[in-house]
């Protein structure tokens, strides 16, 4: 992997670009993940804190992002403050897929709940997202268990930070 990335924090307009992207090319693909409309940088500040969004730059131009949080209680609610981070809406722009970027992101939200001095990064993806599971396993995450939260089937993985 020879792509050099620089990061940011805290600009969730160039998240929703590379967000939208990605979304518009999965439903291409008859992959739909996301709605596109629930993707604008006004939708996603409802959910997830300005501070959160980490972007990926390379020459210049968003290639990805994800953002982290404090907690949460939608998918975790038994988890004790302070434990973990977890990670939402890891995304790579279309143009810039297959490149292992999204190892790169995974790597960028570990070291950051490294330095956060968190103990575990969690995330949760579809049941059935095979390709997705098959990333975090390849990262290291275990999974933990599936469990449904409202219309969601997940499986919810952990990576040990220490």
């Amino acid at each position: 992997m020879a792509v050099a990335l620089t990061f940011t924090s805290g600009d969730p307009q160039a998240a929703s670009r590379v967000l939208v992207a990605s979304a518009q090319a999965l439903a291409g693909r008859g992959e739909a993940l996301w709605p596109p409309e629930s993707l604008t940088p006004e939708r996603l500040a409802r959910h997830y804190p300005p501070a959160g969004w980490r972007v990926a730059w390379h020459a210049g131009a968003a290639v990805g992002c994800s953002v982290l949080l404090e907690r949460d209680p939608l998918f975790w609610p038994d988890d004790p403050p302070g434990e973990a981070l977890y990670l939402h809406r890891l995304a790579v722009h279309p143009a810039a897929q297959g490149q292992g970027l999204a190892g790169l992101l995974l790597a960028d939200a570990a070291a950051q709940a490294r330095a956060a001095g968190r103990s575990w990064l969690r995330l949760d993806t579809a049941s059935d997202r095979s390709k997705l599971r098959a990333l975090y396993l390849g990262a290291g995450f275990v999974p933990v268990d599936e469990v449904q939260v409202g219309a969601y089937h997940v499986v919810r993985f952990e990576l040990r930070l220490k």
